[in-house]
């Protein structure tokens, strides 16, 4: 085989491997996206080892949709508003780098408090009734003991929701929420870095928006098996969460 068609050879598969690099950035970035769910902040809906595809079409474009955030524009294209009760996948506004996954919980003028447990928004108590209570909630390395509530949000979307036993964060202060921005909180309430904490969340942006959370298209216990643990890879898979539409 001469220089020249060993030449051709790798120059045609760089050119196929560059145009699949450009594909999958396209998908990535303006269509769906795979996140991995690290934490339990958002337990029982998503679980530590879920693996989620995120709609990145469903809000607009803005510079949190391609790949590093780069600063090119502070605008968000071809906009959509989000709906009470989306699974909502967004730019921490701490870092603008971070990538949290939380419920929406309060559109733009809203006001939020919790009294007493309860979940007041524009001083009306959401509707809230008691579930079967579901065991191993967890929060990082502890398991809880928590009380389970169906939660139903103005618009009528019905969600599941954890409060610890003892100890919850029963009482907050009255969140106002800035126009173009929303109010974000984990399903496991008492377990979650949230829109409460104004100094590491807070309110987010719609410039924040990455997308929103549409399928777990795959997910297995990390406790079972791990790098460290590969041998478990089998029994750690959770067959009943697969291509389970959030």
């Amino acid at each position: 085989m001469n220089s020249k068609k060993i030449i051709n050879i790798i120059y045609d598969n760089v050119k196929t491997l560059l145009a699949a690099l450009f594909i999958a950035i396209l998908i990535r970035s303006f269509i769906f996206q795979p996140f991995y769910i690290p934490s339990s902040s958002m337990e029982p809906t998503l679980l530590v080892g879920d693996r989620i595809f995120v709609s990145k079409y469903i809000y607009g474009y803005s510079k949190h949709s391609l790949p590093f955030s780069p600063n090119v524009s502070n605008k968000r294209y071809f906009s959509k508003s989000p709906k009470q009760g989306d699974l909502v996948v967004f730019k921490t506004p701490a870092d603008n780098r971070t990538d949290y996954i939380k419920r929406l919980i309060g559109m733009p003028g809203d006001t939020i408090q919790f009294v007493n447990g309860d979940l007041i928004i524009n001083d009306k108590r959401i509707e809230r009734t008691q579930a079967e209570n579901i065991k191993n909630i967890k929060c990082g390395k502890f398991k809880l003991e928590t009380n389970s509530y169906v939660e139903t949000l103005p618009n009528g979307t019905k969600h599941l929701v954890v409060y610890k036993k003892q100890g919850s964060l029963q009482n907050s202060k009255i969140f106002k929420v800035p126009q173009d921005h929303y109010f974000l909180l984990g399903d496991n309430r008492d377990c979650s870095k949230d829109s409460r904490y104004l100094d590491s969340v807070g309110y987010v942006s719609t410039l924040n928006l990455v997308g929103e959370a549409e399928i777990i298209f795959f997910s297995n216990d990390t406790n079972i098996s791990s790098l460290f643990k590969f041998w478990n890879l089998d029994k750690s898979f959770r067959l009943e969460r697969l291509f389970k539409v959030l």
